[in-house]
């Protein structure tokens, strides 16, 4: 079984350890478990990792956020892996910080990097695993938000949330979505 893990973020140190690169520290965390490490190659950075007799290509692309389709289709098509057979890693403002969401398919909810895969994909039947970053910032202020680093208060729960992130693809991967929402959904 061949599985594509795409991590969704910016690039550029001015982009790292913010909240809307969640998805590329998500990505970064199961590699890191898993022994692999990324090399920049065709719109992404990627590792390859394997695990139980399961194969992961791990993608952070460097299309940007907005992007970020062209770098999933291209990765999907190039490894022949069905979307069906993919996760998508990316922040979420409406869930609580630390909070995890995955589904098999269902709405962008404004995240423009999930907007952009499902207009390039020409569907929104993928799955994906949303990160809870939270919403405590005054109105007016979510790009500064999103854009914004993590509290030194908030980083306990962001790497207990990584690290269950990484636990939720092993589910998905050996047990299948269902499993996955039922465990991890909460």
């Amino acid at each position: 079984m061949k599985f594509l893990l795409a991590g969704l973020g910016n690039i550029g140190a001015e982009y790292d350890g913010t909240r809307h690169n969640i998805g590329f520290d998500m990505a970064d965390t199961f590699v890191l478990k898993h022994g692999g490490s990324f090399s920049l190659d065709r719109h992404a950075f990627v590792a390859e990792v394997k695990w139980k007799g399961r194969t992961f290509v791990v993608i952070k692309p460097t299309t940007y956020m907005n992007l970020s389709g062209k770098a999933v289709k291209y990765w999907l098509d190039k490894e022949k892996i069905l979307a069906e057979n993919s996760m998508t890693l990316v922040d979420d403002l409406a869930l609580p910080l630390g909070t995890l969401r995955v589904r098999a398919s269902g709405s962008a909810g404004g995240q423009n990097g999930l907007k952009n895969i499902e207009a390039t994909l020409q569907s929104n039947a993928y799955p994906r695993l949303r990160f809870g970053i939270g919403s405590d910032f005054p109105k007016g202020k979510q790009v500064d938000y999103v854009l914004g680093k993590w509290k030194p208060s908030e980083q306990p729960l962001v790497k207990e949330g990584l690290l269950k992130a990484t636990d939720l693809i092993e589910c998905w991967a050996t047990q299948g979505i269902g499993q996955a929402m039922t465990f991890f959904n909460k």
